[in-house]
């Protein structure tokens, strides 16, 4: 299916990966409506950022994914969803879980109803590898079986539940897509690479991190999006596919990976208490198996990790404005 021409709805657009997913689907062509959490200051997240040509060929929808209302007019007149919109902080899971069941579960449900009503042609429902919890076997196939180790966990469960039943149920056309750990520009600085890359650049000569052993399958955030397209273009209802890298390394290892390319010697101070999870809602191990990816598409990641990272160190250093790297942010 070519996504020139076609109206795509893009939920959470004003996010790390949702703005970047609007640029791919621009840059390919389609009539782009990206939906974005509604605030007073008008404030479209990383889509104010992007390049202007772009920002001016987009549709931009402020709501609220909780509210059934929000999203009756974002959904008219839309052959394709993508569902991007969730609440992704582990550690604020923890205090406020109730909000993010709201968020992903109530907020799922509304858009998998208003799909239905409108006869969409297909629903992608971006899913997280977390749902798997740490590895039961390597790689980590779609078949793995899903454990709540933590309430984001559990909320991200429930909505890709709820996505299935809607395919099982009423053969809404549907497609759940699994990223694995997304890195790159516009990401959060909750997350350890832009941790640690903000603090260098801020002359911090100890950083302080959680646990070193957990190992993860990092894809840089333009090879997931396009994987997340041509999953879209290729015939894939009724599917579960996992989008990542098939490469793993200790975030130990990748600390030190970061400080290389910087040229700097860094101390790490791992296992900081604030950072580390409850024991038994640590994921020690994730490792994509994205063989039904590449069978399905001929989609293959471009970019290795040290340049991905190299990459991200260089818009960090001019964007550095945007975070508070004195602050640690859960």
């Amino acid at each position: 299916m070519s996504l020139k021409n076609k109206n795509i709805l893009v939920t959470g657009a004003c996010g790390f990966i949702g703005s970047h997913l609007v640029e791919e689907l621009v840059d390919h062509g389609a009539k782009v409506k990206a939906f974005v959490y509604y605030n007073s200051f008008n404030n479209w997240g990383w889509l104010d950022n992007i390049e202007t040509h772009k920002k001016d060929s987009i549709e931009v929808i402020s709501g609220d994914i909780r509210s059934i209302d929000s999203m009756k007019d974002a959904m008219q007149d839309v052959d394709i969803v993508f569902n991007l919109a969730a609440l992704i902080a582990i550690p604020y899971s923890y205090i406020s879980p109730s909000s993010y069941f709201k968020t992903n579960v109530e907020g799922t449900l509304n858009l998998l109803q208003l799909a239905l009503d409108h006869d969409i042609e297909k629903v992608l429902q971006i899913s997280t590898s977390e749902i798997y919890g740490t590895a039961k076997y390597i790689p980590i196939d779609e078949n793995h079986p899903a454990q709540a180790q933590s309430p984001y966990s559990a909320s991200k469960i429930g909505s890709d539940a709820l996505a299935t039943s809607f395919y099982n149920s009423f053969e809404l056309p549907l497609t759940i897509i699994r990223p694995f750990n997304v890195y790159g520009p516009r990401q959060s600085a909750r997350a350890v690479i832009p941790t640690i890359i903000s603090q260098i650049l801020s002359g911090k000569k100890e950083i302080s991190l959680g646990a070193p052993n957990p190992t993860r399958d990092f894809t840089f955030v333009r090879d997931t999006v396009s994987g997340m397209r041509r999953i879209c273009e290729a015939n894939t209802n009724g599917k579960t596919i996992n989008l990542g890298s098939s490469k793993e390394v200790s975030i130990n290892d990748l600390a030190y990976l970061i400080s290389d390319i910087f040229g700097k010697e860094v101390n790490f101070k791992f296992k900081d208490q604030q950072r580390m999870r409850p024991d038994s809602s640590e994921v020690d191990q994730l490792l994509c198996d994205n063989n039904l990816l590449i069978e399905t598409t001929d989609w293959s990641p471009q970019i290795q990790l040290r340049d991905g990272l190299s990459q991200t160190i260089e818009w960090f250093k001019d964007n550095l404005h945007f975070y508070k790297s004195d602050i640690y942010n859960i």
